[in-house]
């Protein structure tokens, strides 16, 4: 898979990206939104990669894939996350990256491919209320809030936000 943005690529991960990732994922509201995203070693995130490019040969599993400038820097993620009988996107653009409207442009492209590659029709969005950044992709990308109040959240019961795309 290769999408092409305007400034973005998206595309799939390799071995070689596990140090970017592994440093990318280290930022602060990583930590706070995200945590078991976070990974504490270039090994950590390595065994992350291997799995992730296992889930793109069976089509089963999350469908993470990197978030690249044209110059090939590795920016962030998006992915698609099957949860029972629905689905659940989630991006992630490294702190040093952000405010340049790169989740909202990553998220709109990757939304039209995966969607008719899954053939759905339907994704929701789920973030912590504090999140602003992240409920601010959700409606610039044409998220409909369907939810605000508590709910499970990375394990924890927490003051969420759950929002719902239409194709």
């Amino acid at each position: 898979m290769r999408l092409e943005t305007l400034r973005l690529v998206i595309t799939k991960f390799d071995s070689s990206m596990a140090g970017v990732v592994h440093y990318n994922s280290l930022d602060d509201d990583n930590r706070r939104f995200v945590p078991d995203e976070v990974f504490e070693t270039v090994e950590e995130a390595a065994e992350t990669i291997d799995y992730l490019m296992e889930c793109y040969d069976t089509g089963e599993g999350p469908q993470v894939f990197p978030v690249l400038l044209k110059d090939g820097t590795n920016v962030g993620y998006v992915q698609l996350v099957p949860m029972d009988d629905k689905y659940e996107v989630g991006y992630h653009i490294a702190e040093r990256y952000t405010g340049n409207g790169y989740a909202s442009e990553a998220l709109k492209a990757f939304l039209d491919y995966i969607m008719i590659e899954k053939n759905i029709t339907e994704v929701y969005g789920i973030c912590v209320v504090e999140n602003l950044a992240s409920r601010g992709v959700l409606g610039n990308c044409g998220f409909a809030k369907i939810f605000e109040g508590k709910g499970e959240y990375q394990g924890e019961e927490r003051d969420i936000v759950k929002y719902v795309y239409n194709r």
